[in-house]
């Protein structure tokens, strides 16, 4: 079938053969059976099952920083496949089709965006740039599994939101799949610290985020933000948040081979203490939302959802790429749970036991 999005793009879905697991329940006869079965139910309660697409779909728009049009699939992928990026515009010798895992020790630069690389020989040439729109609305859906395939260098742009890759989620469908949900659960502190930006990882039950940033413009200011994932506004209130930039910067940018993309259509633009855009802001605070968001996409490269809580002030790409390195290289900091932590499962229940679909939105501000 066929969707259409507003704006300089369309999305096609197409069916592919997905194998429907299935479990089949025989009758206990024992006492000690039993006894099994019940600790295997209390498991299961506390657990969640992994995700990925009922179906692949696909979008295509402008790339931010190449200004080129950019082709972009997303497939569903097996259990415990994680997300896995590959280029198709690519020669096999440079790396075409070589699995790029989305991954932060992965990551090669976070210049205006978040770039990750194929392993081994072809680590040059098969990256794929600003992913965090992306990132973000698959860790706000809940999508463990996927498979993302890209012509271009970089990932579409779309509207400068998250909000476009969630409708494409939701037009997909989501699938939940025979295999428990893996979290990162935080069990102590891990900060890291610039001259006047800092970001810390923390013990939470579920996933809090809060952001703070300061800047001259009279435009932006000072603005402050704090959320938990399974909050049900938080589809309509943060994955539209935008990605912004600064009037001043257009041309130097552009000069770097960055921003070539970017336009009103996509970008939140600033010039002194004005906001240029003929439709204004989206929220009120739309710059720290969006910036939280940023975070959320660029923190779903550790590989699995997180258990604990974010605080980040004035952090971008680089400082969050080294909190999650640092956490990786400290094994006493986390562990890796199948059990859910108690607000999503108090979500599944309220929702009668679905798995609840949450947005988010990250861009290279």
């Amino acid at each position: 079938m066929s969707v259409h999005i507003e704006g300089d793009c369309f999305i096609v879905t197409f069916h592919n053969n997905v194998t429907h697991n299935s479990v089949t329940v025989t009758d206990v006869k024992t006492s000690a059976a039993a006894q099994d079965t019940k600790a295997q139910r209390a498991s299961m309660a506390k657990s969640k099952p992994q995700q990925t697409l009922k179906t692949s779909i696909s979008c295509a728009g402008v790339g931010l920083h190449t200004g080129t049009m950019v082709n972009m699939t997303m497939h569903p992928a097996a259990p415990n496949t994680g997300i896995i990026f590959r280029r198709t515009d690519l020669d096999v010798s440079q790396g075409g089709g070589a699995d790029i895992k989305a991954y932060a020790l992965g990551v090669g630069d976070t210049q205006l965006g978040t770039t990750i690389c194929a392993e081994g020989e072809h680590a040059a040439k098969a990256t794929i740039s600003t992913i965090e729109h992306v990132m973000a609305a698959l860790a706000g859906c809940s999508i463990d599994n996927a498979i993302i395939d890209v012509d271009a260098p970089e990932v579409p742009v779309m509207d400068g939101s998250s909000a476009p890759f969630v409708r494409l989620i939701e037009c997909a469908g989501v699938e939940q799949q025979g295999a428990p949900r893996r979290y990162i659960r935080i069990l102590r502190p891990v900060e890291i610290r610039g001259e006047d930006k800092h970001a810390v990882l923390e013990p939470h039950d579920g996933f809090a985020l809060h952001f703070e940033i300061d800047f001259p413009s009279a435009a932006i200011g000072r603005q402050e933000i704090a959320i938990e994932m399974g909050d049900p506004c938080f589809k309509d209130d943060i994955a539209a948040a935008r990605t912004f930039g600064f009037v001043k910067d257009v041309e130097m940018l552009r000069s770097m081979g960055l921003a070539r993309g970017a336009s009103l259509e996509n970008t939140v633009a600033i010039d002194g203490d004005t906001v240029v855009n003929d439709d204004g802001l989206r929220f009120k605070d739309e710059f720290v939302r969006h910036k939280l968001l940023d975070a959320v996409g660029d923190l779903y490269l550790i590989g699995a959802p997180i258990i604990g809580r974010y605080r980040g002030v004035r952090s971008g790409h680089a400082l969050n790429n080294q909190l999650v390195r640092a956490l990786l290289a400290d094994p006493d900091a986390y562990e890796i749970t199948t059990e859910a932590p108690s607000t999503e499962l108090r979500t599944a229940h309220q929702a009668g036991g679905a798995a609840a679909v949450a947005s988010v939105a990250a861009a290279p501000a």
